[in-house]
């Protein structure tokens, strides 16, 4: 931790204030089972977690749904213990300064060793191989009736294909990896990769000049990419049409990226050899080219232990030292502690904030000792430690301010 948290007069609306002298005890509401490795990560002595817990200053989730659960003014941050945040209403929580936790990367392993297991599976015809060899249960010569049928199973080698992955995150990039590995070409498409991305991937990976070039050039492919308005229905019918004959395609992102109508489409014309998925679709559960799988991407006990981890070190953080990790809606700060108390302001990014609240400081007798603030869209975030400790009236002037989201003292 980056210092000794103290008492805190909290806001999670402008305008509302509680003062308290002795230091804060914060409630944790689960929706969800919690891997016990994260929980231990919130000590008791500063910590109340459970699933019944009412006026909880955060919430912590896995796949609950939140969108059509009342969020209350108690809360000051929820986090999920995985990377996607679809079940949560993020928009409407950065109206009202609070930030959003998740666990990118926490995965990656996890979802990097199915995707290789959805090649080897689509590659070598293992389900229909599987599925066979079920049916010889009563069958007296067995070992007769799998020698004269292994012919219909066989399949091919990895090595020598070309794997296209789109999006070159940190699932993306480990299975961009693990196929050079094996033996497999390997092209990557992502204007938006970042440098800690660039760094990780292997050299030997190609670029695509665009999504285009990747479709008609690999054997198969895997998309790895969030689901946000932009990449919704990224593989379209167009998309499909660049596909090479008899490719493979791999989706272990989200079931919005594929547009299902054309996907369907491209079963039946014989577009597609194989559409290796872990969102199955309903009326191609029996479909022998498609394989799918019931979302096990994160299913592994290393998984929800890493994401469990992830998210309850981000939301102890915050709590007690206003510090942002993992964030989909603010941008990530860190300051270490200074002064007697901590301001953590958080704005619409809009021109004169900071000298709006530095006004504010100074009406107020506050000298500061430290500040940053880092900008993220439309947020802005803040965090100022000053010398003595924080008045309600601070507070009140705080929140005042026309754009000022949430105030927190710590």
């Amino acid at each position: 931790m980056s210092g000794a948290p103290g008492s805190e007069i909290a806001t999670n609306t402008a305008g509302s204030g509680e003062s308290m002298s002795e230091p804060t005890r914060y409630r944790i509401r689960t929706h969800n089972v919690i891997a016990a490795s994260g929980l231990e990560r919130l000590p008791a002595s500063r910590f109340e977690v459970g699933p019944e817990l009412g006026e909880p200053d955060a919430l912590l989730v896995r796949s609950a749904d939140l969108h059509a659960q009342p969020i209350g003014e108690s809360v000051k941050a929820v986090a999920r213990a995985g990377a996607g945040t679809n079940n949560i209403p993020v928009a409407a929580l950065s109206a009202r300064g609070i930030p959003v936790f998740n666990a990118p990367g926490a995965n990656a392993n996890a979802v990097k060793e199915l995707v290789v297991a959805g090649m080897l599976l689509a590659a070598r015809n293992l389900p229909g191989a599987l599925a066979f060899v079920r049916t010889l249960a009563d069958v007296e010569d067995a070992e007769a009736a799998m020698e004269a049928n292994k012919k219909h199973f066989a399949g091919h080698e990895l090595s020598g294909r070309t794997l296209g992955v789109i999006g070159l995150g940190a699932i993306g990039v480990r299975v961009a990896n693990a196929a050079y590995a094996l033996g497999m070409k390997v092209l990557g498409f992502d204007p938006h990769m970042t440098v800690d991305g660039a760094w990780a991937l292997s050299a030997e990976v190609g670029k695509a000049a665009d999504l285009a070039d990747l479709l008609a050039r690999s054997d198969f492919v895997s998309v790895h990419v969030p689901l946000i308005d932009a990449t919704r229905g990224l593989i379209d019918a167009a998309a499909l049409a660049n596909l090479k004959p008899e490719a493979v395609l791999l989706n272990f992102s989200r079931s919005g990226i594929i547009d299902e109508v054309a996907l369907r489409a491209a079963l039946d014309a014989g577009k597609l050899s194989r559409y290796v998925t872990d969102f199955p679709l309903k009326d191609r559960l029996a479909d022998p080219r498609v394989i799918a799988l019931p979302h096990l991407g994160a299913s592994t006990a290393e998984a929800e232990e890493n994401c469990a981890v992830m998210v309850a070190d981000d939301l102890r953080e915050f709590l007690e030292n206003g510090n942002v990790g993992h964030s989909v809606n603010f941008p990530r700060l860190r300051m270490s502690r200074a002064g007697r108390a901590r301001l953590a302001i958080a704005n619409r990014n809009v021109p004169n904030m900071i000298g709006q609240i530095s006004l504010v400081l100074g009406a107020n007798a506050l000298n500061i000792a430290q500040m940053h603030n880092a900008s993220r869209g439309e947020l802005a975030y803040n965090l100022v430690d000053v010398d003595t400790t924080v008045p309600a009236e601070a507070i009140s002037d705080l929140c005042a301010i026309e754009g000022v989201l949430s105030v927190r003292a710590l």
